[in-house]
């Protein structure tokens, strides 16, 4: 179940009558907040649900061995190790990177003495999204980076981005996720590219808007040519979180939705499988 924090955080965001109706109307989509999506059908990852006028996306991929993940590091292996037929009830071990997959960062993975996975507030797992579409110019030139001026031209549009919000770029990476070639990119030189936050943007977001953390549908909220990985030390020392490999971010509003993260709550952890849901 949420806990009570995240229900209390819920209902204030989105005020009590749309909280009560989401609340009775969806309480069984609720219930996944709490652990994230390892393996299932392929419409795991892209099922959009209604219930009571309210509209739920989720945007997570389904994680399987073959899922892309960043060099060096080995995919999820899932071994079975009981069965309904010999032991009266199904289980699986789980071997697994925190980074692979949807998967939040904490911002412990770039700065010490941040917070672990399991540290993060809840009220900073729920948040209203602003969705950056650089999908168009991520087709002509892979290392195309959210800049401060597509924050500001969200922000033409629908306003300024809201305090204690989750920004969030679509570039259209996700239709390469079932080939690991396609999704790394890599050079001759082994140099990947693939959009990201531009360091300006990283401290725009930190230093003049009160966000709790962003997302990609790439591999890495840097881009993927990055050296330095400003935007990852940027952001997670400000203590907020990222989330990579979102999905369906193309069929959620550019504003007006509502996040819900829940990955693991592992002590000490830098990070998690995550199963994030919009809902507006």
């Amino acid at each position: 179940m949420c806990a009570p924090k995240v229900i209390r955080s819920t209902a204030e965001r989105l005020g009590r009558r749309d909280f009560l109706t989401l609340a009775m109307g969806g309480a069984a989509t609720l219930g996944v907040l709490a652990a994230p999506g390892v393996a299932g059908g392929a419409q795991a990852g892209r099922r959009e649900t209604r219930r009571r006028g309210r509209q739920m996306m989720n945007l997570s991929h389904v994680l399987t061995p073959q899922f892309p993940i960043w060099p060096g590091l080995p995919p999820i292996q899932v071994t079975n190790i009981k069965s309904q037929d010999k032991d009266g009830f199904y289980a699986n071990t789980w071997t697994i990177v925190e980074h692979n997959g949807t998967h939040v960062d904490a911002p412990l993975h770039f700065a010490k003495g941040k917070w672990s996975a399991d540290e993060i507030p809840d009220a900073a797992l729920v948040a209203p999204v602003a969705v950056i579409h650089v999908h168009d110019r991520a087709k002509a030139n892979p290392d195309t980076a959210v800049t401060v001026d597509d924050l500001k031209a969200w922000e033409q549009k629908y306003g300024r981005i809201p305090a204690g919000a989750a920004v969030f770029m679509h570039s259209g990476w996700e239709a390469r996720a079932s080939d690991q070639t396609a999704f790394r990119n890599a050079d001759g030189e082994n140099v990947m590219h693939f959009p990201g936050f531009s360091k300006g943007a990283a401290e725009f977001l930190v230093k003049e808007r009160s966000i709790v953390g962003i997302g990609t549908d790439t591999l890495s909220l840097d881009l993927g040519n990055s050296k330095d990985f400003a935007t990852h030390v940027i952001v997670l020392g400000a203590n907020k979180w990222g989330i990579e490999n979102l999905a369906n971010l193309a069929r959620i509003p550019e504003s007006g939705a509502t996040v819900f993260v829940g990955m693991p709550k592992v002590k000490g952890a830098s990070g998690g499988p995550a199963q994030a849901l919009a809902v507006w």
